[in-house]
């Protein structure tokens, strides 16, 4: 099997998992409340213990940590542009495009591709991006966006923190970080079973995916949504193509922010277009086509770049 003919089989492959995911929902196997389930046992379970075992198998060039900074520009530069593109609209239609446009779905989408095709240094990369996309994902996008809307809910840097903090995956993250850094090894054993579980991370969070897939749109909002993801990813490629041909880093690590330029919108999005005052239904509509267009994307990317 050619290498081509070997990463379009694996993207195959990682397709119909979602796909199975979404037709045994559909048959009943699987209840819509399910994907609560599988979201605790990927977010609290599988995806830290993937984090654990690739960060053990690098050695931590401190370069890499520029990554956290590249997730939090990255991160804005497609906040502002969400605010810029809807400067005639309304103070609602600017805090939709500030949450819809910008964040990326990485722990539960990206990271399984990184996981498969690209090495620990690749994986490493992409945790240390989402750190920063953490960071503004979970508070400061939303803060900016409130500001717009003029709803004057404002979380506190407090909230921000606890956010953070009370997410297993960014603590995995930024532990396994120091530890890289520190040149500090853990023990084989909890290597050994952390490797055991990560393994189940890539299966568990593409079967999560095609169980909380659904599409609810009205048609006349039809072109709000298609211009969302017209930009989306416009910028995302650009973003691809720069990342790849300019940042001087390592070849993987551009191959990884190459895909996570690619990614869909965060898995929050839908939820802090709600808090916002928002339409939900519009948003969640977005993440879900985001979802299938971003695996089209990253297919044809890694078809490309390896």
């Amino acid at each position: 099997m050619t290498g081509l003919t070997s990463v379009l089989a694996r993207a195959v492959a990682f397709i119909l998992i979602i796909v199975t995911g979404y037709i045994l929902k559909k048959k009943g196997f699987f209840h819509p409340d399910d994907f609560y389930l599988f979201s605790k046992v990927v977010v609290r379970i599988t995806l830290p213990c993937a984090i654990i075992s690739n960060f053990s198998k690098i050695s931590m060039d401190n370069s890499l940590l520029f990554m956290c900074v590249v997730g939090l520009v990255i991160n804005l530069l497609m906040v502002i542009a969400g605010f810029l593109v809807n400067l005639r609209g309304s103070r609602q239609d600017r805090a939709f495009g500030m949450i819809n446009l910008s964040g990326y779905n990485i722990g539960n989408f990206t990271l399984p591709f990184v996981q498969s095709f690209l090495g620990p240094v690749g994986f490493a990369a992409t945790s240390l991006f989402d750190a920063g996309n953490a960071v503004m994902c979970t508070g400061v996008t939303y803060t900016m966006a409130s500001i717009a809307a003029g709803t004057g809910d404002r979380p506190s840097v407090k909230n921000v923190l606890k956010s953070l903090f009370s997410s297993l995956p960014f603590d995995a993250y930024l532990i396994m970080t120091v530890f890289a850094v520190c040149r500090i090894s853990l023990p084989e054993l909890i290597t050994s079973y952390a490797g055991t579980v990560g393994n189940a991370n890539a299966f568990l969070a593409l079967l999560m995916i095609g169980i909380g897939f659904e599409i609810r749109m009205e048609r006349e909002k039809l072109a709000k949504i298609v211009q969302i993801l017209v930009l989306r990813y416009g910028m995302g490629v650009l973003m691809a193509l720069a990342s790849y041909f300019f940042l001087p880093f390592a070849l993987e690590v551009r191959q990884a922010i190459a895909l996570i330029a690619l990614g869909p919108v965060s898995s929050v999005a839908p939820a802090f277009t709600g808090k916002v005052g928002g339409d939900v239904e519009m948003a969640s509509a977005v993440n879900s086509l985001s979802i299938v267009i971003s695996i089209i994307m990253i297919t044809g990317a890694l078809m490309i770049l390896l």
